[in-house]
Order: C-alpha cells, then sequence, then structure tokens
C-alpha cells in the first residue's frame, strides 16, 4: 500500500468512504481530515478495497505520527486487523479511537494487541439538537436573556445580517479570523492546538466550495463579527468544526450559538461541538450548553 498526502482536490474522490461513517468523534469527518494540514503536520491516504487508510505525519514531533481507524462504509477491522495494518504501514499507534470502537470489541480483546491509554484533551462535547435550537427550561435561562439582549439592541434595529460563507467573502473570514486570533494570541506557538485551529480554519474557509461544509457569517453594523461552519459526521449527528465571535458584543455569542444550532443541525438528532482542548476558558463554555454525553478518545499503542 502506497501512502499518498491527501489535499482539498481529493475530497470528491474521497466523499464516498464517510457517506455512513459511524464513528462520533469529530476527526471522522472528512474536510476536517483534509483541513487540519500544515507546515508540521500532514495527513496521509491509501484506499484499500472498501476502506480508506489514513495516517499522519509530522515534520518536527515524528513521536506523534499515527493511524485513526479506517474507515469504510461496508466493512469493521478487528482489532487484529489494526494490529496487523499499522505493522504493515510502519506505525506504532492509533489515535483517535473512540468509545464507539471500544464498545464493539471490548478493552479486553484490544489489550491482546495494544496498550490502551486515554487523550482527555480530544474528549468530544454531544449536545442534543433540539436543547441548543430551543434553549427550553431554567437552565438555559441565562443564554436566553442574552439573545434576548442582542436580539433588541442589534437584530430588531436592523443591524445584523446574516449570510452564507462563499469563495467571494473568504478573504473577509480570514480577516476577521486573524483579529478574533489576536484578542487570544493564537500564534504564540505554531505548534499549539489554537494555531493549529487557525491554520484549519482557513483551510476550510480558502475551500469552502470543495470540502461541501456549511458556513454562515454575522454581519453587525456591515462588519463580520460571527462565524460558523458545519459538516456531515454520522447518520445522527453533525459536527460544528469552527464557531468563532468576538466576545465584547454582549449576547452575540449565545445568539449566533443558537442560530447556527437550527441553520446547520436540522434532521441532526446530536450536535458535535469537538473538544475544548485542555483550554480552561472553552471547556467551561461547552459545560454550559449542557452536553448529553462526551465521547472519549483513547490511543493504541502495539504491543
Amino acid at each position: 500500500m502506497k501512502l499518498k498526502q491527501i489535499k482539498p482536490s481529493d475530497y470528491p474522490e474521497l466523499k464516498r468512504f464517510f457517506r455512513d461513517q459511524r464513528y462520533s468523534l469529530c476527526e471522522y469527518s472528512l474536510s476536517s481530515i483534509i483541513a487540519w494540514s500544515n507546515s508540521s503536520y500532514q495527513p496521509y491516504a491509501t484506499i484499500d478495497g472498501d476502506a480508506l487508510i489514513i495516517c499522519a505525519e509530522f515534520t518536527t514531533r515524528k513521536e506523534n505520527r499515527h493511524m485513526i481507524l479506517p474507515v469504510s462504509p461496508v466493512r469493521t477491522f478487528s482489532p487484529g486487523d489494526l494490529y496487523d495494518l499499522a505493522l504493515k504501514l510502519g506505525f506504532e499507534r492509533y489515535w483517535f479511537v473512540p468509545d464507539d470502537y471500544m464498545e464493539t470489541f471490548g478493552r479486553s480483546k484490544l489489550e491482546n494487541y495494544f496498550e490502551v491509554s486515554e487523550q482527555p484533551e480530544y474528549t468530544d462535547y454531544i449536545y442534543q439538537t433540539e436543547d441548543l435550537a430551543l434553549l427550553k427550561g431554567n437552565k438555559y435561562s441565562k443564554k436566553r436573556n442574552l439573545i434576548k439582549q442582542f436580539r433588541r439592541e442589534y437584530f430588531d434595529a436592523g443591524r445584523v445580517k446574516v449570510e452564507n460563507i462563499t469563495s467571494s467573502v473568504a478573504s473577509e473570514c480570514i480577516d476577521f479570523l486573524e483579529e478574533w486570533c489576536e484578542e487570544r494570541d493564537c500564534d504564540r506557538n505554531p505548534e499549539d492546538d489554537l494555531a493549529c485551529e487557525k491554520i484549519a480554519a482557513i483551510n476550510t474557509i480558502e475551500n469552502i466550495d470543495v470540502l461541501e461544509v456549511n458556513g454562515i457569517l454575522l454581519r453587525l453594523d456591515n462588519v463580520i463579527s460571527a462565524f460558523g461552519i458545519a459538516s456531515h459526521l454520522t447518520a445522527d449527528m453533525g459536527v460544528f468544526h469552527f464557531e468563532k465571535a468576538f466576545s465584547d458584543i454582549k449576547g452575540l455569542y449565545q445568539f449566533f450559538d443558537n442560530l447556527c444550532a437550527k441553520r446547520f443541525f436540522n434532521g441532526y438528532k446530536y450536535i458535535n461541538k469537538e473538544s475544548d482542548m485542555n483550554i480552561p476558558g472553552l471547556a467551561r463554555a461547552k459545560k454550559s450548553y449542557h452536553p448529553v454525553m462526551m465521547v472519549k478518545s483513547y490511543v493504541l499503542t502495539l504491543r
């Protein structure tokens, strides 16, 4: 099997493997796999019959090179299959092995072939779409109040415009992202998750017409002040890849999050909002929306 670096132009050929994709970690979105590529990390893949074999190569932290679970619409690889495949391709470990897979085969069977360890920084937050679209109950009362204040101050006054993200507004969205990242010093360490996420967001925006993601932006007084990008993950779950909004505008984030839940995820039972990357403020924000479950991520290292 010959591994080849995958790029946005490969999306049309590879998307067939993901139509019935069933793993609920965000890393199993094809658009995400392609977008998370930068000078330090590149995704590689090869087609093996009815399965797509996916690997990650690192130019600096070579000890992090890994595979993820093969993706196939009809085939599930057993722990023994994974072991043989990793040996064949010269990899020592799998990253992003979700609860779904662990439950299917059981930890004891996996430990016949691998050492199993958790990746807590990559645990995904899962919400019911109905909860985030309707915000019913006392637990969401503060969110509803902030949305009312935002609507009264901005929306009802005609100061808000929402539009789809297309290639024609890509440069504006990237300018907004640069400003958003300056507030958070995203580029402090180019290998930190925030810096890599920024590049992934730029890659997605620049290839918005190829990767079949859904994106909207919000203009406040004609200035882009928020954007969101989402895509399909499983039959009953969509994934919210990127959601950025200026923090100094009261109620903007809550209004925009509610809008995205309604626009992006109609027809999905669940919304995957990805992990908190071990960022305390992000963890608090995600918990404040009351996830209904958390999907853990595991590393399998060959014995």
